[in-house]
């Protein structure tokens, strides 16, 4: 399939993003922590002086919202979610309904769930217990016989809902499934995790309702031992991971087939963490199987640092850091995850700059829809164009590529060889010396109608034009120097400071236009043309920038 034909195909194909909200509100899995968001600086002000931007720090754990277990959250020797690559989180799938088959504290079993539908090998198999109602962003259920006259969501979500017969885990792993995912709190069921101790009247109505329908004591269906070597030893060894609490759209997709993505934030140190979850199905015209074949010839290229507690962050920024809660050695027969409390500001690693961290009135990341971070778009490879502290204009990047009205337009200035995980590293460079846009730049992004810019430098802004310039007085110097001889103007005659001071926030973001930094990883080998490009990033509702997966598309030989 031709390029262009390609990108059309993918971008006429039917969305549905199956994550929930991740909110302040959004419960963590229970005894973990909440997010919490935290405004460390505002556009008015910045630590350190000048102005600033509107700054969050974030403490979270991330069992809150949806995520992605993967193999180091029970088996400390499995592979870190920064080593898994995309082709494991993503290919053909199955949304199972079985939301008529079981009820509270129920099994549900492989039997179940192929009585519905066929499931291949190597499927990423989603369960739909219809236990997503009870997902805090969905409207509240009505009872007349429950306490003020509505369910209590958090526990129908966490406490409450089914889980997998003992056999269940050695059946995906038979069938080679990618990943199992489900529309609740957990993948296991509740009582074979920490929730049985801590809740332990619901305890006492699970047994009892086992017996009633197995005419069996938990221990006796669930031997410990046995289920906790399936779980945290055999079942990550299988490369077997587990996706939680999806929600969203997963109605939509009652036990059709569909290519599937979870797209995780690549933590080296931490193995659970926050993902976008979505499906894509064939667009009209073309049959299924089409479509799979089209997809599966095609290749994801993962433009997205890995995230660690060694990624710098901008200026003056707060660093991540990683405090682990629990280990699976230390809970009732190994019943808990290696599970961490994280805490950072936003803007280091790959992320995603939001309308409001810069224009008080703007969206949040959470607000935007799925559909304006996915499309069309080019990579400008300008980076033969510019050196230390260069000013690239639209007709460099015009020069390498044709822009078309509406793109998602991602520079490729040759600095993400600098960055830290490069055997080039050099951060001062990196972060200090990065080229950036000329006067211009944002008023062709308007006139393009330019859907959201990508860069691989730690800023879409010039360092001249941020408080960079304030800190760094010899590189401002210098930087001067060439703008000099290049352009004949000194800096503040070519960019008057109310004009043009953090010019690509302040003046795009308003006009919808906004953009990713420090992008990466397979962008090194990534030549100039046109492709199909997503930004996946958690759907955190208060937050002013987040981190997330970006991914370019390309057809297969």
């Amino acid at each position: 399939m031709e390029r262009e034909q390609f990108i059309q195909t993918l971008h006429q194909s039917k969305v549905y993003d199956l994550t929930q909200k991740c909110s302040i509100y959004t419960p963590p899995f229970p005894g973990e922590h909440a997010l919490q968001v935290h405004f460390f600086k505002r556009v008015t002000g910045a630590m350190g002086g000048g102005q600033g931007a509107n700054g969050q720090e974030l403490t979270w754990s991330n069992t809150v919202g949806t995520h992605l277990v993967g193999e180091r959250a029970f088996h400390s020797a499995g592979r870190a979610l920064a080593d898994v690559p995309l082709t494991d989180l993503c290919g053909p799938g199955i949304i199972v309904d079985i939301s008529d088959d079981v009820s509270d504290y129920g099994i549900y079993t492989p039997e179940m769930i192929t009585s519905k539908v066929e499931i291949k090998k190597g499927d990423i198999l989603i369960i739909n217990t219809g236990y997503h109602r009870y997902s805090w962003d969905q409207p509240d259920i009505h009872n007349d016989e429950a306490q003020g006259g509505v369910e209590a969501k958090e526990f129908g979500f966490l406490v409450r809902h089914p889980g997998p017969s003992p056999d269940f885990f050695q059946w995906a792993i038979d069938m080679e499934l990618k990943v199992v995912g489900v529309d609740c709190g957990c993948a296991e069921h509740p009582m074979n995790t920490p929730i049985r101790y801590m809740h332990t009247r619901d305890f006492e109505k699970a047994e009892a309702k086992l017996k009633e329908t197995h005419g069996k004591t938990w221990d006796e269906m669930f031997p410990p031992d046995k289920y906790y070597e399936l779980t945290h030893v055999t079942m990550p060894k299988s490369h077997l991971l587990l996706a939680e609490a999806i929600v969203g759209q997963i109605d939509e997709l009652k036990n059709q087939r569909a290519w599937l993505m979870i797209m995780p934030i690549p933590y080296m140190e931490v193995g659970t963490a926050w993902s976008r979850v979505l499906a894509h199905r064939p667009p009209e015209g073309m049959s299924e199987d089409e479509f799979f074949e089209v997809m599966g010839n095609s290749e994801m290229v993962d433009l997205t640092v890995p995230f660690s507690i060694q990624t710098p962050q901008w200026a003056n920024y707060l660093p991540l850091t990683v405090t682990y809660t629990k280990r699976v050695g230390g809970q009732n027969f190994g019943m808990g995850r290696n599970l961490a409390t994280c805490n950072a500001s936003i803007h280091l690693a790959t992320h995603m700059d939001g309308e409001i961290h810069f224009w008080p009135r703007g969206r949040t990341i959470g607000q935007v829809p799925l559909e304006e971070w996915i499309g069309p778009g080019v990579v400008a490879d300008i980076s033969d164009l510019v050196s230390n502290g260069s000013v690239y204009t639209p007709e460099m990047i015009e020069s390498v590529v044709e822009v078309k009205e509406g793109d998602i337009l991602l520079l490729k200035t040759g600095w993400h060889k600098y960055g830290w995980n490069s055997p080039d590293s050099d951060e001062f460079r990196y972060m200090i010396k990065h080229p950036g846009p000329s006067p211009d730049f944002s008023d062709w992004c308007v006139s393009k109608k330019i859907s959201w810019i990508g860069v691989d430098a730690v800023s879409a802004d010039h360092p001249m034009n941020t408080i960079q310039r304030i800190f760094h007085p010899k590189t401002f110097k210098e930087a001067n120097e060439k703008l000099i001889a290049t352009f004949g103007k000194d800096w503040d005659e070519m960019y008057p400071l109310d004009k043009y001071y953090q010019d690509t926030h302040l003046n795009l973001f308003p006009k919808g236009i906004v953009h990713a930094e420090n992008l990466g990883g397979g962008i090194t080998d990534l030549p100039s043309g046109r492709y199909y490009i997503g930004a996946y990033m958690q759907r955190a509702i208060e937050a002013e920038t987040m981190w997330g997966r970006f991914v370019v598309f390309k057809e297969g030989a």
